[in-house]
């Protein structure tokens, strides 16, 4: 008798299909529901759950209103929701309605896609003083986030803003707060927040990066971005564009072009006379604020902020670190945009240090290198922390996926039982209602349409009662 080669013994073991539960329904959630629907090896039947009625994580929530391009990729997580062996659940909370290890129970394989809901703290005295805020609330709160619709922000009592840090969302921080509101209002910035914009008295937003100019984390079109708008001032000190000798030598020899492009925006931009508009965005380099002060009220007066110099570590990496000098910036409000950072998920293995989900390869493990937790998967921002833009999702994703398929084509499944239909019916015993694709699709065309009458490109439902009542009331219609 012939031996059998290795693919065909696989095959003998392979489940004729596999039923996978992703939990979070943003970038990563959908790209591993496309890499599953794209692999021959298995056929995957996906259901995806979310906590809000609504999909799409942080494209809705987390994308500035004036970045309006970057959201049409949606229509690519479209294509993937209408493949026939993809179902959406959404306003269901894993803890709340339904607990890990019934998912785990009721599905072959489990994938954990929640991103990073929280934000790093910046572990110095006075950070929890009135007018400190981080810069995930303000997103949040901007873009109607559910979760952050109960937020103040005194716009109209501060003159002076200090953000604190310079990657992407510190600069859509700064930037919302400096656009032009007639272009916001076009958007789908809620009324709530344009209107608090409107009655802004900001004066001066200073950006704070830890780093040197050469190692900034903006992009060289975010920083023009900056530069391009029309209410505000570009404000770069010359001193702050200054290569030391180990900036230089990195900037030649390591650097990425996009690192080069910054300095010589900054550089040519350091030159040039102030403009006339009525804010100010000064960009400052080699700073940590290392105290808040307040007033007696507890209301924030200024921040203290340190001096740094750049070393070269083992690799002849420029990094920062103190000098022991420091200065007082005077400050009304301050936003953190200094990183996201996940929250533990109930019966999840979870790094409290880290703020992911432990894993080796996306497969989720017990504790970092510990051992693996059979049928649990993890993909994005849970799996390897805030990093990379929507697109850096797609690649981690199907990595991930990979994964996966190797373990069913290698039995891991062949000898357990699904039963996602029980898990669903418990949910409707239980009275939790949910909200599906179709009811998604019909919300949409209605703030939309809501938009339109507005003159902007929608006007989104910002709590989940307000969702799931328009959901009920859209079904019936």
């Amino acid at each position: 008798m012939p031996d059998s080669s290795p693919a065909e013994a696989n095959d003998s073991i392979v489940p004729a299909s596999i039923n996978v539960a992703i939990i979070g329904s943003g970038p990563s959630g959908f790209y591993a529901a496309a890499a599953l629907f794209k692999s021959d090896a298995v056929t995957a039947h996906v259901d995806m759950f979310d906590r809000l009625p609504t999909p799409f994580g942080l494209v809705r929530g987390g994308v500035a209103p004036d970045h309006q391009k970057i959201k049409n990729v949606i229509r690519v997580y479209n294509k993937t929701a209408d493949h026939e062996r993809f179902r959406f659940f959404g306003n269901v909370m894993i803890g709340r309605d339904v607990a890990a290890a019934e998912l785990a129970a009721h599905y072959h394989a489990v994938i954990y896609a929640v991103g990073n809901e929280s934000d790093r703290r910046l572990g110095i005295p006075g950070e929890d003083l009135a007018g400190v805020h981080s810069a995930t609330e303000f997103v949040g709160w901007y873009n109607g986030h559910p979760d952050f619709q109960d937020r103040t922000f005194a716009l109209d009592q501060a003159k002076r803003i200090a953000v604190v840090g310079n990657g992407n969302v510190a600069m859509d921080v700064a930037r919302v707060l400096a656009q032009d509101l007639d272009e916001l209002g076009a958007t789908d910035i809620t009324d709530k927040a344009l209107k608090a914009l409107r009655m802004s008295t900001v004066e001066e937003i200073t950006i704070l990066g830890r780093r040197g100019v050469a190692q900034a984390a903006f992009s060289p079109k975010e920083i023009k971005e900056i530069g391009a708008l029309e209410r505000a001032n570009l404000v770069v000190d010359p001193s702050e564009v200054a290569l030391d000798e180990a900036s230089s030598s990195w900037l030649e020899e390591h650097a990425p072009p996009s690192a080069k492009k910054n300095v010589e925006y900054l550089t040519e931009h350091s030159a040039q006379a102030p403009g006339e508009a009525g804010i100010d965005i000064v960009c400052r380099f080699l700073v940590s604020p290392t105290k808040c002060e307040g007033d007696g009220d507890g209301k924030l007066e200024s921040v203290t902020i340190e001096t740094n110099a750049l070393y070269l570590d083992d690799r002849g990496t420029p990094r920062p670190r103190g000098t022991g000098e420091t200065f007082d910036l005077s400050v009304d409000l301050i936003f953190k945009a200094v990183g996201y950072r996940g929250v533990p998920l109930e019966g999840v293995p979870f790094n409290d240090g880290w703020g992911t989900f432990p894993n080796t390869d996306g497969r989720l493990t017990e504790e970092e290198g510990g051992a693996t937790v059979p049928g649990q998967y993890v993909v994005g921002w849970a799996k390897r922390g805030p990093s990379g833009l929507i697109g850096t999702n797609g690649p981690d994703s199907t990595a991930t996926v990979s994964k996966l398929i190797e373990d069913a084509t290698n039995g891991l499944f062949a000898e357990r039982d699904a039963d996602p239909e029980a898990l669903i019916a418990r949910l409707q015993t239980n009275g939790v209602t949910v909200s599906d694709f179709d009811d998604w699709l019909r919300l949409d065309a209605e703030e939309i349409r809501r938009g339109e009458a507005k003159g902007k490109v929608r006007d989104k439902f910002c709590s989940v009662d307000d969702m799931m009542t328009a959901i009920c009331e859209l079904r019936d219609s």
